[in-house]
């Protein structure tokens, strides 16, 4: 399966540079697997396409202040780094843009207010090209004086309101990117569908480095697929499983919730088991869907592993042909654009 059969044109003023207000008042495009049929809406009509004992599994991981200014140690040079995921509790692996970050190299930490902080040293380069980076102390705590929330590269515009790149049910701190399918959702359309018997359950992966970094290999199963971290409860667990053995439907919001529940459901059955730790499941087509019947997704980058992924749910075909209406009828893509629901 070749890489650039996921590939498509998009004109570069679809591409959203801020959210819309409010919430729920992003466009859905509507997507039938069954027959292909297409339909137009807006976020907040979603109600019409959920019924009671849906249960929705949406991934409350909150972004992370993980893009921040350093300097090397003794001799000043500037570096920015981007913390990927944590790997010990001293231990983040991070992507580090400026001049070259050897391994044995101080960084000293950058407040805003241009003050030096917290020590880190760097003790490897990774296989993504990133840096693992020892701290002297958990560098969690500095975070909110060193860091700010990184946004995608392709958005060029600065945020007034930082939360409005976080879901209003996050919680879980640990992204470097938000699970933009769950921005749509406002408290009010939350409580409309529990109104209605709709089970909400939360799961958790905190987005790392694929986010920013497409396929780049010319055949797809030669890409290797960056670990994440995740985390399925026993709870969890139990409720989906219950839910599937009464014949309810799994809607999972996102790509990264997809991730979280086939990723606890690799046994011979189709029930997922208690989860924690890191995932390296990579989904794209001619993938066996384990537990998942219906999806929530933004649109995403071509040549993406999370392109892949939809694709491999829907249909290559289907999936590029509902781009392509996308771009036709001018919704907006990526982080902060428009959503579709496939069913």
């Amino acid at each position: 399966m070749l890489t650039r059969d996921f590939d498509y044109e998009l004109p570069q003023e679809l591409i959203a540079q801020e959210p819309i207000a409010p919430r729920d008042a992003s466009r859905l495009l509507v997507v039938r697997r069954a027959t292909g049929e297409l339909e137009h809406r807006r976020f907040r009509d979603i109600v019409e396409y959920l019924r009671a004992g849906d249960v929705l599994v949406v991934n409350e991981t909150r972004v992370i202040p993980a893009r921040i200014q350093a300097r090397k140690v003794p001799s000043g040079g500037k570096v920015e780094l981007l913390l990927l995921s944590k790997r010990g509790d001293r231990r983040w692996e991070a992507l580090v843009k400026g001049r070259r970050a050897n391994v044995g190299q101080r960084l000293a930490l950058q407040r805003r207010d241009g003050t030096l902080g917290v020590e880190g040293t760097v003790l490897a380069v990774t296989m993504s090209g990133g840096r693992l980076i020892e701290f002297e102390e958990p560098v969690e705590a500095h975070l909110a004086y060193v860091g700010v929330v990184p946004l995608p590269p392709y958005i060029h515009k600065p945020l007034d309101d930082v939360e409005r790149y976080q879901t209003v049910y996050a919680r879980r701190e640990g992204s470097v990117a938000a699970p933009t399918a769950g921005l749509h959702f406002t408290p009010e359309l939350i409580r409309r569908t529990q109104e209605m018997g709709v089970e909400w359950v939360r799961v958790w992966l905190h987005i790392g480095l694929d986010t920013f970094r497409p396929v780049h290999e010319e055949r797809v199963e030669n890409h290797v697929i960056h670990s994440e971290y995740c985390q399925l409860s026993n709870e969890a667990a139990e409720r989906i499983n219950r839910a599937k053995a009464e014949g309810r439907r799994i809607i999972a919001v996102g790509t990264t919730s997809v991730r979280v529940l086939e990723s606890a459901a690799q046994g011979e059955e189709d029930q997922v088991q208690p989860f924690d730790g890191a995932t390296e499941l990579f989904i794209y087509p001619g993938y066996r869907f384990r537990v998942v019947d219906a999806l929530i997704t933004n649109f995403h980058l071509p040549r993406s592993s999370l392109l892949m992924l939809v694709a491999a749910f829907a249909g290559r075909e289907l999936i590029l042909h509902a781009y392509e209406e996308a771009i036709r009828q001018r919704y907006r893509f990526y982080s902060f654009g428009d959503s579709m629901l496939i069913l």
